[in-house]
């Protein structure tokens, strides 16, 4: 995860008074690449590092007060706030709970998107953080803990760091940012639209007409890692819903009824082997997985139907449909063998996080400059899923992780996303803003 180029390193300790401290290395000024005019990565980084209490007070306000998706009431309130503190142009409510804040720098010139996510998981926390979510929430009907289980409270503080650093340079700006606050990524509840195609639909990237956008995740990488790929970086997810249909009977006399429950296991274990048997996996990877099972309610009684909740992740269009064809024939033929029925519903999700190769290769030098010797530009796919994919169907766009895991940390153990323990360290917050910033900058300028 470390690539060639070397950077001289200084070594800043930044002490908060109630916060902890922790050192972070940074390059000098004077050993960062770049040329951009005015001083912007200088002003970039001084201001980014300025910022850092901030970002942490920030960082822990939103983790202790998560909301679901299409439920940021007062996330997006905060949002709006501090865009408007920064005289930006601001839009509320945009796909439900969206907020849009639109920096019109001094100078004519082309525009960029900058989006953060802002909803949290039905998730209990268990990371005994003094700033823990005690949050609780309705999902789909019923009440559950709410917690900043993904990091994104993480991306909405270094979009809000970003959003000032721009804003101190709006002068000499050749160009225009638009800071996307966007609302249900992990999903909006049952039977209501939400996340960036809502976002689109409301016309975020029309008003003004944004030329390339730009979105990163924190992932329990190296602390301070940026890394990222050309093309396909994150998969296409689709949610299948598989009903068995079986006949009801007494679990004494199995025989007098069809099992549902047997067959729902059969049809578990040869899904599996469509992905270990059935498609190359060498040309690219593909997963099956059956998250949830739900049949029956007492010991003694064989029920007439099992529902089963599953995701698909692939990244070549052409596998997705094959393997979606043979879900459907190995549920349909596994069921009637056992004498019961079987159907599949797919709902169609998110499309590959696709990075334009154009638009990656000309921002690669302005990522190399923020990570230093942490910088990977051709890290692996990941088989989970970002609905930032529906802007970049829209126009060209780059989407990169940043590594938050705490220095030593064992990446091999280390609760990732969406566990109830995922805390990533806050030593990367200045990384990330310095990030979101630059690009931005550097995509004006050289336009």
């Amino acid at each position: 995860m470390t690539m060639k180029p070397r950077v001289l390193a200084v070594l800043s300790l930044v002490c908060v008074v109630g916060l902890p401290c922790w050192a972070s290395a940074q390059p000098p000024a004077s050993a960062r690449t770049g040329n951009a005019p005015n001083n912007f990565h200088q002003r970039i980084d001084q201001s980014a590092e300025r910022l850092l209490p901030k970002l942490v007070a920030w960082r822990r306000d939103l983790h202790e007060h998560p909301e679901l998706g299409n439920r940021e009431f007062r996330t997006a309130k905060l949002m709006a706030e501090h865009l408007r503190s920064l005289g930006l142009e601001v839009r509320s409510g945009v796909a439900q709970t969206g907020v849009v804040g639109v920096l019109t720098g001094g100078k004519p010139g082309p525009v960029v998107g900058l989006r953060a996510d802002m909803d949290a998981l039905p998730v209990a926390e268990e990371t005994g953080l003094p700033f823990a979510s005690k949050a609780k929430g309705e999902f789909n009907g019923r009440e559950v803990s709410v917690m900043h289980a993904c990091g994104h409270d993480y991306h909405m503080a270094m979009l809000m760091g970003a959003a000032e650093v721009l804003a101190g340079l709006k002068a000499d700006l050749p160009g225009t940012v638009v800071f996307i606050f966007q609302p249900a990524e992990e999903g909006a509840p049952n039977g209501e639209p939400g996340g960036a195609e809502e976002m689109i639909k409301a016309g975020v990237l029309d008003n003004p007409k944004v030329d390339a956008i730009f979105g990163l995740h924190v992932f329990p990488k190296a602390l301070r890692t940026i890394e990222y790929r050309p093309r396909g970086i994150m998969a296409a997810g689709d949610t299948i819903s598989i009903t068995i249909r079986g006949r009801g009977t007494h679990g004494a006399m199995p025989s007098q009824g069809v099992d549902p429950i047997v067959v729902a296991s059969q049809v578990v274990l040869a899904l599996q082997t469509i992905v270990s048997r059935q498609v190359d996996l060498t040309s690219a990877p593909a997963v099956i997985t059956i998250g949830a099972i739900e049949g029956g309610n007492r010991q003694n009684i064989i029920p007439e139907t099992v529902k089963m909740l599953g995701t698909v992740r692939t990244f070549d269009p052409a596998m997705r449909t094959q393997i979606l064809e043979r879900i459907k024939r190995t549920v349909e033929s596994v069921a009637a063998a056992a004498g019961a029925t079987g159907e599949l519903v797919r709902h169609e999700g998110y499309p590959v996080t696709f990075n334009d190769p154009t638009l990656t290769e000309r921002m690669t030098p302005s990522l190399r400059r923020v990570a230093g010797d942490r910088f990977n530009p051709n890290g692996n796919p990941t088989t989970t899923s970002e609905d930032f994919s529906f802007y970049q169907r829209q126009v060209p766009g780059l989407f990169f992780f940043l590594g938050v895991a705490p220095e030593g940390a064992d990446l091999a153990t280390i609760p990732t996303n969406h566990s109830p323990k995922f805390s990533p360290d806050e030593g990367a917050l200045t990384t990330g803003v310095r990030a979101l910033a630059s690009l931005a900058v550097d995509y004006l300028v050289a336009k």
